[in-house]
């Protein structure tokens, strides 16, 4: 399947009958389907292409799954990115978060957008980045206020990544 980059936006043409395009949006919850486009983020690119699902052509030049996670760094994603791969790995839907000011809604495997809420909020932070105590109960308060966990995924400098579940609790 074909994909073509333009300002960090892959866009797969959804010929016609192709399903490919149709059942990663429909059945995998990949990007966001407009018109006759699946529009994919540059990280769910980078995931597909590095799986061998998506050839990223770049003006007509084909952009190897290297150049792709070049440019994620080069954008400052590589936490987010390794988080998004993980995650994805052990079969979560992983739709964007920003709404929630955190980098990912993550559902269980067998649920996604449309069939269900979310269940946690993602925050992916680095283990040397410090966090300001009031930042974080923003991160809290909020997850907590939408019927969600947080999740915070820390990456470390070898670029392991532990994840903590962080609940709101009243004394």
């Amino acid at each position: 399947m074909r994909g073509n980059l333009e300002n960090e936006i892959v866009t797969v043409k959804i010929e016609e009958g192709a399903k490919k395009p149709i059942a990663l949006n429909e059945k995998s919850y990949f990007g966001k389907i407009e018109g006759d486009n699946l529009h994919l983020s540059i990280i769910e690119a980078c995931y597909l292409s590095e799986k061998g699902r998506l050839n990223v052509f770049e003006d007509d030049v084909e952009c190897m799954t290297a150049y792709l996670l070049d440019l994620i760094k080069t954008k400052g994603l590589l936490g987010k990115y390794l988080v998004y791969r993980d995650l994805k790995d052990r079969g979560y839907i992983i739709k964007t978060g920003f709404k929630y000011g955190a980098e990912f809604r993550l559902y269980d495997r067998g649920r996604g957008p449309g069939k269900g809420h979310s269940d946690y909020l993602v925050k992916v932070v680095f283990e040397e980045y410090d966090i300001n105590v009031l930042d974080f109960a923003s991160y809290i308060r909020v997850s907590h206020g939408v019927n969600k966990k947080l999740l915070l995924a820390m990456v470390d400098e070898d670029f392991d990544i532990t994840y903590y579940n962080v609940e709101w609790t009243r004394p």
